[in-house]
């Protein structure tokens, strides 16, 4: 009788454990990258043994992925700056690293964001998790912000049909 009772009392605790890191999305079925970037069609090569390796170079299946994803998404690919900021947001890049950069950027936020969640929370959400309920004022509804950014007359990819 103790076991069962010791075997349920761990079940239990079990389930209040911390569950590390959340899937974002929540169920939403959002605009998926493989179905706005394009892809190659398959080619098959001539000879099936393995090509000597090219550090450096391109890849042999898509020679210009960042291009073809600005292509993708409205932009100039002429206007990327090959591991660098564009002369256009230089200024932008200028003011939000004015006062430098953290080190432990990822610490300082996983701190802010526990803390943010547990006065975001009520006691009657004990046991549960509280990342959603914390956070749902600032979900952003993807197809809602894809029509708005439409009305502004914004150049927007085409997304999958909302069901």
């Amino acid at each position: 009788m103790r076991l069962v009772a010791l075997a349920i009392l761990l079940t239990g605790l079990a389930g209040c454990a911390d569950r590390g890191l959340h899937r974002l999305d929540h169920g939403l079925n959002g605009p998926d990258e493989f179905s706005v970037l394009p892809t190659q069609p398959l080619v098959i090569p001539e000879v099936a043994t393995l090509p000597p390796p090219t550090p450096g170079a391109a890849n042999r299946t898509d020679p210009r992925p960042l291009s073809d994803a600005v292509i993708a998404l409205g932009g100039n690919p002429a206007a990327a700056v090959a591991g660098g900021v564009p002369a256009g947001d230089s200024a932008l890049v200028a003011a939000a690293s004015a006062e430098g950069r953290s080190g432990d950027i990822r610490q300082v936020l996983a701190a802010e964001d526990a803390a943010y969640r547990s006065r975001a929370t009520t006691f009657l959400s004990f046991g549960q998790d509280r990342y959603f309920r914390a956070y749902r004022g600032m979900a952003l509804d993807a197809y809602a912000e894809l029509e708005r950014l439409r009305a502004a007359g914004a150049a927007v990819p085409s997304a999958p049909p909302n069901d």
